[in-house]
């Protein structure tokens, strides 16, 4: 089978290799890979190794889907042409993931564990989910990290209500699928970016208002749009200096849920309107399998279907990654026939 693999850190050191197809061991199953999502963490993994315990070879990301083709001894939750996805946080079945104060939890797939960039993946099972019956493999791909952190922050953790405000900041992966989970919840959506065309599909995808962050102060054009109130719920997707603009925007006692890093991993902010209007400052570690399953349950029922804004071939991944450096408008996924 063909295998992405690093040798080292950097995107030059990226190369496909063929190996041998894993045996599924006892309590494991052997997926036939039918695509990859691509996340922002699997760019930065690949150039820096994000501090992470990479070894060598390592194969990056995280988010698959296929079709179960071997199951080891003991395996009893999936069967053989099962569709499933993979989860982000491997062993993180609810909950809080494994962590301490001292050590946060942060082992994922493409990270702490092996990545999924092959034509094969042998993985506990407990590692998957059915996939969804509605989506092809691709779109299927998109959920176990974009997918499920913003139904993490909008729903499990939320949970959004009809009539409120939700603003997403830019229109990468995670704020589609904020845009349209939010809607689906009845929310009103403020969608951010310096793009006049990704403003444009925003809007046809359902966002109530687009912000030209580049030709107005997003900040006054919130107050603006909500007569001075502020957004309920805003999911912070910029990170660094970011949260003190969120912080101003934000509702009273409205909620910010810190997602993306883009601007930093040190985050700041005035103390004064955090004080005065005691919103929610709540992180977002993507979610636990429970949440994802309900998240799988939810997109049949609702009928959403995940932005893809390209689909490329396995042996086009420097393309792919090359895509997903200049910015997408919703997902970009790498497919195996």
């Amino acid at each position: 089978m063909r295998r992405w693999e690093l040798d080292a850190l950097g995107r030059d050191r990226l190369r496909p290799r063929t190996v041998e197809i894993p045996e599924p061991g006892p309590g494991e199953v052997l997926v036939k890979v039918a695509a990859v999502s691509l996340n922002y963490r699997d760019l930065r993994v690949i150039e820096s190794g994000m501090g992470l315990p990479l070894t060598f070879p390592f194969t990056p990301a995280s988010d698959l889907a296929g079709v179960v083709t071997a199951v080891g001894s003991g395996v009893t939750r999936f069967e053989v042409g099962t569709r499933v996805i993979s989860t982000f946080s491997p062993g993180r079945l609810d909950g809080p993931a494994l962590g301490t104060a001292r050590v946060p939890p942060y082992k994922t797939l493409g990270g702490a564990y092996p990545g999924v960039l092959a034509e094969y993946v042998a993985f506990p099972e407990d590692w998957f989910v059915k996939a969804p019956a509605t989506l092809d493999a691709g779109e299927a791909s998109t959920l176990p990290c974009a997918g499920l952190t913003a139904w993490t922050a909008l729903v499990e953790y939320g949970p959004v209500r009809p009539g409120q405000t939700v603003l997403v900041q830019g229109t990468g992966g995670v704020a589609l699928f904020g845009l349209q989970l939010a809607r689906a919840q009845g929310a009103e959506v403020i969608v951010t970016s310096g793009s006049d065309e990704k403003l444009a599909r925003a809007k046809a995808l359902g966002a109530t208002h687009v912000i030209h962050r580049t030709r107005e102060d997003w900040v006054e054009a919130v107050y603006r749009l909500t007569a001075d109130r502020g957004v309920d719920h805003i999911l912070e997707l910029a990170g660094g200096a970011n949260l003190g603009r969120s912080i101003e925007a934000v509702a009273l006692h409205g909620t910010i849920s810190v997602i993306g890093v883009f601007e930093g991993f040190s985050v700041t902010g005035p103390s004064g309107p955090l004080l005065l209007k005691e919103p929610t400052i709540r992180g977002i570690n993507v979610g636990h399998r429970r949440a994802q399953e309900a998240l799988v349950r939810a997109v049949d029922s609702m009928g959403l279907k995940p932005v893809i804004d390209a689909r490329y071939p396995l042996e086009a991944l420097p393309a792919a990654l090359e895509h997903l450096g200049r910015g997408a408008f919703g997902k970009i996924v790498v497919e195996s026939p």
